[in-house]
Order: C-alpha cells, then structure tokens, then sequence
C-alpha cells in the first residue's frame, strides 16, 4: 500500500487481468445457471456465496496495520473466480483425457483428476495471481501481504468451484443434497482453498523481501506444500475414509494457526520497528511520542481514529496513521533488501509530506 503521494497507475496487465477474469467467471456462471436451471442455480449461489462476507473480513482483518489496494485484492479475487477456473477445469479435463488414452479405467481416470492432476494445476493457476504483481513490489512487503493476496485468489476460486458442486448435488438430491454438501465445503472447510494457496504466497512474498541465496527456492517449496495439502484433503475425499479425512482436516487447520502466527509474529515485527524508526523524525515536529504510542497498536490506532472521525477528521488521521506505516516499511526494505539512497530520500519525502498533509489538519 502506498502512500497518497506514491500511488502507481494500475498496470495495463493488472486491468487486462481483471476485465478478463471477470468475463470468464460470468461466462461460468452463465453456463451453470443454463445447465442447471434457475432453482438450482439460485440456490447454489446462494450458498456459496452466504459464507463469503466472513471469510473476507477473516483474511482482510489479517491486513489492518498496512492495508492493500482494493483494485490489487479484487484482482486476486477475480483471478481465482475467473482465470483460474477456466484453466483450472480445461487442464484437469485435458489431463484425465491422456490418461484415459493411456488405457486407464474410467474410475482411476477420475481419481487421478481428483487427487492429482487438480492440486497440480489449480494450485499453479491460483498461485499465479501474485505473478502479475511482482511488478508492483512495493505492494508486497512481508508474508502477511503474500497470504492476503493468495487467500484473495483461493477465496474467488472457492466461491465458483462451490456453485457447480452444490449444483450437482442438486440434480442428484435436490436441496438436501446441495445444503448437505454445503455444510461439508461452507462450513466445516471454508478456508481449504485459501489456506493451501497462502504456502504459495508465503513463498513469493518471502523471496521478495528477503536477500539469502536461496530465497527463490520458496516458491517451489511453497507450490509443493500447496499441492501437498490439497491432494491429501481431495485424497481423503476420495478414499471416503473418516480417520484419514479427519487426519487432513486436523493438518490443514494446523498450518491455518500456522500461518495466524506468521502474521502476529510480522505485525509485532512492524510495530517494534516503528517504535525504532518513527522517534527519528521527532525534530520535524511531525512524530512525538505520543503519536509513536498511538501508531504502535491496533486498539490505540482504532481509538484515534474514532475520535478523529467525531471532529470530521477520520480521513486524515488514517491517512497519518498510513503513511506513517508505509515510512516504517521503507526503513524496514531499505534494512532487508537494500536501496538506492536517492531513491530511499525520495520515498521517504514523500511520505513525510504526506504525514505533514494529514497534521495540518
């Protein structure tokens, strides 16, 4: 997230991506609504989308201290429901069709799809949304960033793939059936999408911003964990087998606090770090120490703004409370990845400015 005065033009790629994204997952749609019939459909939607306003506040609130852009997070949203989707099923369907031609029982062609062929390819697909914005750096700037866009894209993903598979459990049991499969994929698995998806950010943000020699060996390690985890669950699906479903739930939902931690662990990094860098700027009367108080938790941060909002200024106390974060997160690249010192004096104006901006209010 950039302050006001670095905000970049959205890429031509990232605008592409979205209208296109968005094209495909309404074309999907479309498809589902006429093979399914409006009763189906309507229902199906439904339920897939019921659980999504809580699952988005669940992966956003991750992101409080240093939220992204909306237009990078609809973009990885949009990716996962559309691009991904579309990709997802013609490689799958491409794949079970070599294997057929192989001369492999129709059955095993359709567990090699399943367990296989579809951790593969999906997690490759949802896993590519942060490609696009590896040239927009300065977006990511730790693993928590890496989470929430690769939860984004997993989310936008789910939401889709759930529509056509409550709708086939409507053709074949009717509402009972799709609600059944609902309490299943909704409720007690909502996050499985997001979750394997997040070890392949985690790998991404984590070859951004660090500088060892083998930072870049995280994304395969963080791909094969996703692919990991998502063919165990499809596995146990499959096999039907109650010990071994429970075994992946309890797995997945253990790197799920895994990963919880990883971002407490950063967002305590990033408020220790601006209790180091921010009291460096107090002689240009635009940091004191009770500013450093407010900006270092989240509960006092919230009050500020509340209290902004009651004399008309919350925008610009959360403009403050930003550019003041995105300061610290300069100092802590600059720490990490090294800079340019002309670039870093100009970042760094810029930001000032910005704090400036918002206390003259």
């Amino acid at each position: 997230m950039t302050a006001p005065l670095l905000v970049q033009r959205p890429s031509k790629a990232l605008l592409v991506g979205l209208v296109v994204s968005g094209i495909l997952a309404l074309v999907v749609l479309a498809v589902m609504l006429a093979s399914g019939g409006p009763v189906g459909f309507g229902l199906s939607a439904l339920l897939a989308v019921a659980p999504l306003p809580v699952l988005l506040g669940a992966v956003l609130s991750l992101d409080r201290l240093e939220p992204e852009p909306k237009l990078n997070l609809a973009f990885a949203f949009v990716w996962g429901a559309g691009v991904a989707i579309v990709l997802g099923i013609a490689l799958t369907l491409l794949g079970q069709e070599l294997f057929a031609r192989a001369g492999l029982h129709s059955a095993v062609v359709d567990d090699v799809g399943t367990v296989l062929l579809a951790p593969v390819v999906e997690e490759a697909l949802k896993g590519s949304a942060l490609l696009l914005l590896l040239r927009r750096r300065g977006e990511i700037d730790g693993l928590t960033d890496g989470i929430v866009y690769a939860s984004m894209a997993g989310l936008g993903f789910a939401a889709v793939e759930n529509v056509g598979y409550y709708l086939l459990a409507f053709g074949e049991d009717g509402p009972g059936g799709a609600v059944q499969l609902f309490v299943l994929r909704g409720l007690i698995d909502p996050l499985g999408h997001p979750i394997y998806t997040s070890l392949v950010g985690v790998g991404v943000a984590y070859a951004l911003t660090r500088r060892t020699a083998a930072r870049y060996a995280a994304i395969p390690l963080g791909y094969l964990g996703a692919v990991f985890l998502h063919a165990f669950w499809n596995g146990a699906a499959t096999v039907k087998s109650l010990p071994l479903l429970g075994t992946a739930y309890l797995v997945i939902m253990a790197v799920l606090v895994l990963l919880i931690v990883v971002t407490v662990v950063e967002r305590r990094h990033l408020v220790a770090k601006m209790g180091l860098y921010l009291p460096r700027y107090r002689d240009t009367g635009l940091v004191t120490e009770a500013d450093v108080r407010m900006l270092t938790t989240l509960q006092a941060r919230k009050a500020a703004r509340k209290q902004a909002r009651r004399a008309g200024l919350g925008r610009a106390m959360s403009d403050y409370q930003q550019a003041a974060t995105e300061l610290t997160l300069l100092h802590l690249r600059a720490e990490r990845q090294g800079m340019d010192p002309v670039r870093f004096a100009v970042e760094r104006d810029a930001y000032l400015g910005a704090m400036a901006h918002a206390r003259r209010w």
